[in-house]
């Protein structure tokens, strides 16, 4: 079987192909469906190996639809580099190191979310950016009215536009904020499209539900938790979970010195929703128990109800 590798970018992408009887081939193609099946779809069943990165899963598609076995890998793990030198970098190196690390295997697979998952992550992200405009169009109303001594009553988000409207503004300082008042109320209706989407995308899966019966977990914050994970079954352990979200302690360790810092601020989930999951471990609710293994310390209670957050709702999303 012949294995390749490809270094996959924008425009380009650098192919290397260890054939079957030791030839090296290497090929440079655009990053499109119709040059990537002119490459290689000629080609007999092959391994390839491409990193993980915006454009690897319709590549990874378009490599099966051929016919080849396509890999997503982590471009974390060092080892895949193992061959490469690092005083050099370039495509060609890149392409040939990853055609090694397919040949000797020397690669973990990245995960690949599953399609409906894939779709209720692309309606968070969209949403995401739509609060993230919102907020600073917000901000900076705020900042020009108290330039001029105004201040606007506290309250919803949605009903900003309304208080700022409210005030009795100079006609100059009204005129200079209602662009942004107009775009807001733009952005507020594409957010409700955007929460109704996201609901009615996940009103059927079991997971979401359950995890809408803990206090201020809404749909949109379970869904992002249920994306987050995909697929449950591929954490044997809530630690797991942990580490996959973020919720892992800085720590410096040298000799007797032992110091263990806050929670690093990195992970597949934002900080918001992780702290809408917070009251999972203090109210856990009666869906819990049926749906999570007991602790045989404390019968009754499902086990990994501590420190984290993520520990009980990991229980919860599994399913049962």
């Amino acid at each position: 079987m012949d294995h390749i590798g490809i270094d996959v970018h924008k425009k380009e992408s650098q192919i290397c192909i260890l054939a079957e009887g030791g030839e090296v081939l290497e090929q440079r193609v655009r990053t499109e469906p119709r040059r990537v099946a002119e490459a290689l779809g000629a080609r007999p069943s092959a391994r390839i190996l491409l990193e993980s990165a915006t454009e690897s899963e319709w590549v990874a598609r378009c490599l099966e639809e051929l016919g080849h076995e396509g890999i997503v890998a982590d471009p974390n793990v060092a080892p895949m580099y193992a061959t490469r030198t690092r005083k050099v970098k370039t495509d060609r190196r890149d392409a040939r190191a990853l055609a090694e690390a397919c040949r000797l295997g020397a690669y973990r697979p990245a995960h690949r979310l599953s399609d409906a998952q894939r779709h209720v992550r692309a309606r968070l992200t969209v949403r995401d950016t739509l609060v993230r405009t919102r907020t600073r169009y917000i901000s900076l109303s705020r900042a020009l009215l108290r330039q001029r001594g105004w201040r606007v009553p506290s309250g919803s988000a949605e009903a900003f536009p309304r208080r700022v409207l409210a005030l009795p503004l100079p006609g100059r300082l009204r005129s200079e904020v209602a662009p942004l008042l107009a775009v807001m109320r733009h952005r507020q209706r594409q957010l409700a499209y955007s929460d109704e989407r996201i609901t009615a995308l996940t009103q059927t899966d079991e997971r979401v539900r359950r995890l809408q019966s803990v206090p201020n977990v809404g749909p949109v914050t379970a869904a992002a938790f249920v994306a987050a994970l995909d697929d449950v079954q591929r954490f044997c352990r809530a630690h797991e979970v942990e580490a996959y979200l973020g919720l892992v302690p800085r720590k410096l360790s040298s000799g007797e010195t032992q110091r263990r810092g806050r929670c690093q601020d990195r992970g597949k989930l934002s900080r918001k929703h992780r702290s809408k999951m917070s009251p999972v471990h203090r109210r856990w609710g009666p869906l819990a128990h049926a749906s999570a293994p007991t602790s045989s310390r404390s019968p009754g209670s499902p086990a990994g109800l501590g420190r984290r957050p993520s520990r009980p709702a990991f229980f919860f999303s599994r399913s049962r």
